[in-house]
């Protein structure tokens, strides 16, 4: 997701206008704004909307990542929802409840990331993790 700065206390764009954070200096706007970004796209989820894809950063903007449980567990909404899988077809694939499901797919529970790769695995889909230097 993409972050544009003219001052670190306001942001300028962002592909997720819902998402809006402040900071004293750039590390802590640009965490703050992974966490608002998390809890945005969270909320696209919810409402079955799509999620946006980053846009390509421009000269002083940064590329702002979400927490990897969270972006996983957005990938696996979005892929139930692409496919017409409902939490209760999920459960009977992986042998657990709905309930379990729920968990899953739902940001605010802390899950195993294992589980919801299982859970993707079993859609057709993989998550792929990327390491990559701070700004």
């Amino acid at each position: 997701m993409l972050l544009h700065f003219r001052h670190f206390r306001h942001p300028w764009r962002s592909d997720v206008p819902e998402a809006v954070t402040d900071g004293e200096t750039a590390q802590i706007a640009l965490q703050e704004m992974a966490d608002a970004l998390g809890a945005a796209l969270a909320g696209y989820s919810l409402d079955c909307r799509e999620l946006p894809a980053p846009s390509k950063p421009h000269a002083g903007e940064y590329l702002v990542p979400v927490n990897a449980l969270v972006a996983a567990k957005l990938a696996l909404r979005s892929a139930m929802q692409e496919q017409g899988v409902s939490n209760v077809r999920q459960a009977e694939q992986l042998g657990l409840s709905e309930s379990a499901v729920r968990r899953l797919v739902n940001p605010d529970h802390l899950s195993r990331l294992d589980r919801v790769v299982a859970a993707l695995s079993v859609l057709g889909r993989r998550l792929v993790i990327e390491d990559q230097v701070a700004a």
